[in-house]
């Protein structure tokens, strides 16, 4: 298994979360409710959620987000997507957490943005053995080229985002 990892996946701010659990990125009312079966991806966490936890499936725009702090327009670039957050605030990710979401079998894709936020290309991963060391190369691969400002991890079934990682200042 890789040690090394230069990189941090972050979850959604826990500023943003708090409106997110008011209204989200659609102009819609989050609508908690109890998970019955566990292991939604939660993006304020970076875990998959427990049976019975309190969630919501609220829409996203991280790009947009991410935009408004930096001064980007990414234009058509600007997306907005489901995600699941804890209905009421968490602790966030336990240390170590590593690459969440990243299990053998899983389609995943690293998309690369550049200072606009226009989409610089990406990479499809289908995650093996050792899926973090994977997700390290591509981010490593992805860094390696100075106009990416920040990627993006999505899940390529359902086009979901999952975290993203910035380039270190």
């Amino acid at each position: 298994m890789t040690t090394l990892k230069p990189h941090t996946a972050l979850p959604i701010a826990p500023s943003v979360l708090a409106h997110l659990r008011v209204r989200d990125d659609a102009g819609r009312p989050a609508r908690p409710y109890e998970d019955p079966e566990g292991d939604a991806p939660l993006r304020c966490c970076l875990r998959g959620s427990l049976p019975g936890e309190r969630i919501a499936l609220v829409s996203y725009a991280p790009l947009r987000r991410w935009a408004a702090a930096t001064g980007a327009d990414p234009g058509a670039y600007d997306e907005q997507g489901p995600v699941f957050i804890h209905a009421a605030e968490c602790a966030g990710p336990a240390a170590g957490t590593g690459y969440p979401f990243a299990h053998p079998g899983a389609l995943r894709t690293a998309r690369r943005y550049d200072a606009a936020g226009h989409i610089l290309g990406g990479r499809v991963l289908t995650l093996a053995a050792d899926p973090g060391a994977q997700i390290e190369e591509a981010l490593t691969e992805a860094f390696a080229d100075p106009a990416v400002a920040l990627v993006h991890l999505r899940a390529v079934e359902f086009g979901c985002f999952l975290f993203e990682v910035r380039r270190a200042p």
